[in-house]
């Protein structure tokens, strides 16, 4: 495992393998970043309309859909997900630097184990996520009210795992050549 992803590391910084790298990484991330901006803007609308819906069906008709709150609670779920994705684009997860402001000169060696760490990270997120949803295949559970199949919800687990892993691939490949994608 750890030889085939030093392999993957060798081929990603070779000099020879670098055009390429540098088109497809480009290309990924437009692709993404178009896919999770999109994502988080309609699922953020959704919730927002059922979330209003609910409170004027509550406070005007002293009615209440049980739907909305679990359709929102739902959503709030995926965007946190997917806004791991985004947050590792945007390098803005949440970093300790106290020891890295003392002394300037470990900066380098401490963003590169953050990588490092995020990388381990998200493919111990892609594993598990798989199996958790793999187990809810099997055990066929569903939402209490809006009877949604668990595996939808679980799948995101991996999804954003691997997310996750193509954001940091990204961001070390730009800290390692100093090139904008």
């Amino acid at each position: 495992m750890f030889a085939l992803f030093f392999y993957a590391i060798w081929v990603i910084f070779h000099p020879k393998y670098e055009l390429n790298m540098h088109k497809a990484l480009s290309i990924t991330d437009k692709v993404l970043s178009f896919l999770e901006d999109w994502t988080l803007f309609i699922s953020v609308i959704v919730a927002l309309l059922a979330l209003f819906c609910n409170v004027v069906l509550r406070y005007g008709f002293n009615y209440s859909l049980a739907w909305s709150e679990e359709l929102v609670r739902e959503v709030i779920i995926f965007t946190t997900f997917i806004g791991c994705s985004v947050a590792i684009k945007n390098r803005s997860m949440i970093k300790i630097d106290a020891l890295v402001q003392l002394f300037p000169v470990l900066k380098n060696p401490f963003n590169y184990l953050s990588h490092v760490a995020t990388i381990i990270f998200s493919c111990m997120v892609v594993y598990y996520g798989w199996l958790m949803a793999a187990r809810q295949v099997v055990t066929n559970q569903k939402t209490i009210i809006m009877q949604i199949p668990k595996v939808y919800l679980y799948s995101i687990l991996p999804i954003m795992g691997l997310l996750m892993l193509i954001r940091t691939i990204q961001v070390l490949y730009i800290d390692v050549t100093d090139q904008k994608l």
